[in-house]
């Protein structure tokens, strides 16, 4: 009861605090999830920016979409992290949120989506960690 009663905290503050999203692996097709999720967070007046070499320069959603993480202006305040992509590809992200993104508060893995060694690396350098959850399903019971 402990440990879930301390996620639901921490997932309560992320959901209440976080305004900036980058989106990796955000998809243009309104058939995916990531685009759900996407479009979901920015009903909640959340900024989502995509993040996805595949269609960089290009708009989703009305955001521009970025190739990686080090090509989002600093300026933009990135917060959290959302990663959609496969548990193999999760370490390189994560240090390059750590290095990248000065107001990263957040690392958060989809569904399915885990990668315990990059998530202590992310927690040493201060930032909170949420793997194989979906903020879709879990910001609802606190917003």
């Amino acid at each position: 009861m402990t440990i879930q009663t301390s996620m639901d905290e921490e997932i309560a503050r992320i959901a209440q605090t976080v305004k900036v999203v980058a989106m990796v692996g955000l998809s243009p097709n309104e058939a995916r999830p990531s685009w759900g999720v996407a479009r979901y967070l920015q009903s909640c007046r959340i900024r989502v920016i995509p993040v996805n070499p595949g269609h960089a320069g290009g708009t989703i959603l009305g955001e521009k979409v970025h190739a990686d993480l080090a090509s989002i202006p600093p300026e933009a305040g990135v917060q959290m992290v959302d990663i959609f992509r496969r548990s193999e590809a999760v370490g390189g992200i994560v240090d390059q949120a750590l290095v990248h993104l000065r107001d990263l508060q957040v690392i958060w893995t989809q569904l399915g989506v885990r990668d315990d060694a990059a998530a202590a690396r992310a927690r040493a350098a201060g930032v909170a960690v949420t793997q194989d959850r979906c903020p879709k399903i879990e910001f609802p019971r606190f917003l």
